[in-house]
């Protein structure tokens, strides 16, 4: 098929490399323009604007597509269909209806649910034991069209990191699938009575809470693991540098079995992970991390100080002790 391909980040990579691969015809590639990065804040264009560059397809990154000139360039290119993965700018229905067969969106959802920016993220945050991609024919609404074909896959204990990667291949093998056989795929409307919005992760909610459950925390480090992270503060020579928890697993009591009281069986041995009488939320309870919650414990497996790489936590205590008793930020 004749496909414009719209796409900017690494989730978009492996659709534009399979789509390729699949001996399509990929007249030109849309994606964001290049941005400052680095400490030179030199212009690096998008992983998808490299990856075009590379297979010596012709690359196209307008500020916008609601003016009229570049309406009239995107219908000049005649596609079949246009392929969009994590675009980033919004299309007009000029360009929607210019394609022969329309707008197909690899969305990282079980559509209706998690429409919008940020549906890995809330998917982990929410708890959801699965996700997967939808392949949706785009109309004029946030993510509001009917659905051609999903893919699923459980969430476990992945973080957005790892969601990502594995979602942006199977929805690679996915769209491929469809294109094969466009024809073949009913578009099944949603239930909008079931959507769910996937808000973009705002900076605050970065900041840990410890006054949430244990549950809620290791979810929250595993969803904005890498990026932006999850972080609290923590106390030293200077003042306060922020941490980075990238990855954590719920404390449960041996003698409570689930969610650790906040005042704690005075009888527990030294050196258990229960709460002692008189904890407070955000204290480490001993040498190795434990740290009390609103409800239950959480210990650090994965941390990263402000600078410096991501160590696990054996390897973060070795350089940096704390000590049972320290108050987080």
């Amino acid at each position: 098929m004749r496909i414009v391909f719209m796409g900017t980040p690494d989730f978009a990579v492996p659709a534009l490399r399979a789509l390729h691969a699949a001996a399509h015809e990929i007249v030109a590639v849309y994606t964001q323009p290049p941005r400052p990065a680095g400490r030179g804040k030199k212009l690096q264009p998008s992983p998808i604007h490299q990856l075009a560059e590379e297979l010596g397809i012709p690359v196209r990154h307008p500020v916008s597509l609601k003016g009229a000139e570049e309406q009239t360039a995107f219908a000049a290119l005649a596609p079949d269909v246009a392929v969009v993965a994590a675009y980033g700018l919004i299309l007009p229905q000029a360009v929607l209806d210019a394609p022969k067969f329309g707008c197909l969106n690899i969305h990282a959802s079980l559509l209706p649910r998690w429409r919008g920016a940020a549906p890995i993220h809330r998917a982990i945050l929410a708890g959801d034991e699965e996700t997967g991609v939808t392949i949706m024919q785009m109309e004029a609404g946030l993510d509001t069209g009917p659905m051609l074909a999903t893919v699923r896959t459980p969430v476990d204990d992945k973080t957005t990191g790892e969601l990502t990667e594995e979602l942006a291949e199977l929805g690679a093998a996915l769209i491929v699938e469809v294109l094969h056989d466009l024809p073949g795929f009913a578009a099944t409307p949603q239930d909008h009575a079931l959507a769910t919005y996937a808000a973009k992760i705002d900076k605050a909610e970065a900041r840990i809470d410890w006054t949430r459950p244990a549950e809620e925390i290791e979810r929250l480090a595993r969803a904005l693991a890498p990026f932006p992270g999850a972080w609290f503060e923590l106390a030293n020579e200077g003042g306060k540098e922020r941490v980075k928890l990238l990855r954590a697993e719920v404390i449960a009591s041996p003698r409570e079995g689930g969610d650790l009281p906040l005042i704690s069986n005075p009888e527990v041995t030294e050196g258990s992970p229960c709460l002692r009488r008189g904890s407070q939320v955000g204290e480490v309870l001993d040498s190795d991390f434990a740290i009390a919650c609103g409800s239950g414990a959480i210990r650090p497996v994965r941390l990263q100080r402000a600078g410096k790489p991501a160590l696990d936590r054996a390897d973060f205590l070795r350089g940096r002790p704390v000590a049972a008793g320290t108050r987080l930020g």
